[in-house]
């Protein structure tokens, strides 16, 4: 690859890339719209700063009140400092910055790299020297139209920063210098990636697990220590209030309870939903577990864990579902090339928004709307049963990473490794390959 090609093909990823985020930012202005979340997170910091009830006020016109942990809004501080106008712009930017980055982190945590698993596997370097310039611009203009993607950088939301702490974190080697801690971090500023400490646990990374629940505790301590009346009014009493964070029947939520009240078209599906999110908890860490352990997959286990986390979750906003973008870095860097597409349409589609759902039509739909307004829960259990599958006759422990035969012959695919539904063409192996690292666990064994 000449360096004139690559000059080129760099520039047209880029082109791709700009044009994608100036058509986003020509939509936002034309639709004027309001970001709303990044106004509570304002709201929130200026209660810091002013002394005053932080789970007491609301904001905008949909009367928005704070649902995450005191500590959270001590980070918030400095969205007071700039005007509204100039901090909405801070959002957006920052926002379109995380989204490159997650997809840099995507890549890196699914090994994404030449060759098929029977053929050959081009050094790291050239990858990174040669590909990424190319394909990370391509791949972020693509994904900010993921409809979580969208959601989130629309509403101002933070979504893609915690994604981003919590994969970085993960997919850093087992005995890396204070692992677990930026997870802790993510939990403390909003707690659904807490159930990442649960796998590191139950996956035998006690250490790991361990500085990530001490990460955890000294948010919480540092949030006493500012703001103790806030925080004893968030842990004994608002962190129960999960009506609070919004109405958990309509469309916008994407999790089982969210799923159940529609199709029971009541409010509260009660016992029914207690059961099924206990289930699936334990269900999806038991998967997750197994993956990791028996297989060596780290990327399914985090996954896994992911799609388990954002099921069992009370209230999964649609824009909660960005990880779907490592999602489908795995699936393509596995050579799951239609699993991908197929995910991706989900992910595009937005079907949920095509059902009535003014009011409490969400309450009424036929049952032939019902997978329209619910495609992630509904994806995300057919993807467990899925790696469920595909991983149930594993052997215990991962075979070890050797260099490609220069003529590889056929052998049966392991579980989650079947052959690529568009193979790639055999040539021979290059004489040196680089061992896999652990955030790139899931490579072709």
């Amino acid at each position: 690859m000449t360096t004139r090609t690559v000059t080129a093909r760099s520039l047209v990823a880029v082109g791709v890339l700009a044009l994608s985020f100036a058509a986003f930012a020509t939509l936002c202005l034309a639709r004027r719209v309001p970001m709303a979340d990044t106004l509570v997170y304002r709201a929130e910091g200026a209660a810091v700063v002013d002394g005053t009830d932080l789970y007491g006020f609301t904001v905008t016109q949909w009367r928005l009140p704070a649902t995450y942990p005191p500590f959270a809004a001590i980070l918030f501080v400095p969205t007071t400092w700039p005007p509204v106008g100039v901090l909405k712009c801070a959002f957006v930017v920052g926002n379109l910055a995380l989204l490159a980055l997650l997809v840099r982190l995507s890549g890196r945590f699914a090994g994404l790299r030449y060759g098929g698993p029977y053929g050959p596997v081009r050094p790291a370097p050239y990858v990174l020297r040669y590909v990424l310039p190319i394909a990370l611009p391509v791949a972020a203009g693509l994904a900010l139209w993921l409809e979580p993607v969208f959601q989130t950088v629309l509403f101002g939301q933070i979504n893609l920063a915690l994604a981003c702490l919590v994969l970085w974190d993960l997919s850093r080697p087992e005995h890396a210098v204070g692992k677990g801690f930026a997870l802790g971090v993510a939990a403390g500023v909003k707690l659904t990636p807490a159930i990442f400490l649960v796998y590191l646990l139950v996956t035998g990374r006690v250490r790991a697990g361990l500085t990530a629940l001490a990460s955890l505790t000294g948010t919480v301590l540092l949030g006493a220590l500012v703001l103790p009346r806030a925080s004893a009014d968030f842990w004994t009493r608002r962190v129960f209030e999960t009506d609070r964070v919004g109405k958990a029947w309509i469309v916008d939520n994407q999790s089982l309870r969210g799923l159940l009240s529609r199709v029971l078209r009541t409010t509260d599906p009660g016992p029914v939903w207690a059961v099924a999110a206990a289930l699936t908890a334990a269900a999806g860490l038991w998967l997750a577990r197994r993956v990791f352990l028996r297989h060596g997959l780290e990327t399914w286990g985090v996954l896994v864990t992911a799609l388990t986390a954002l099921l069992v979750s009370p209230i999964s906003w649609s824009h909660h579902w960005v990880w779907c973008v490592p999602l489908l870095a795995v699936l393509i860097a596995e050579g799951h090339h239609r699993t991908a597409a197929a995910a991706g349409v989900v992910w595009t589609a937005r079907t949920l928004w095509a059902v009535p759902h003014r009011g409490d039509l969400d309450l009424r739909l036929p049952w032939w709307q019902q997978p329209l307004a619910s495609p992630y829960p509904l994806a995300a259990l057919a993807l467990l049963a899925w790696i469920a599958r595909r991983t149930a006759d594993a052997p215990l422990s991962p075979a070890p990473r050797q260099s490609a035969p220069r003529h590889p012959t056929p052998r049966p695919p392991t579980p989650l490794h079947t052959a690529p539904e568009h193979p790639a063409p055999q040539h021979p192996a290059p004489a040196t390959q680089f061992p896999a690292s652990s955030s790139s666990a899931s490579t072709i064994r």
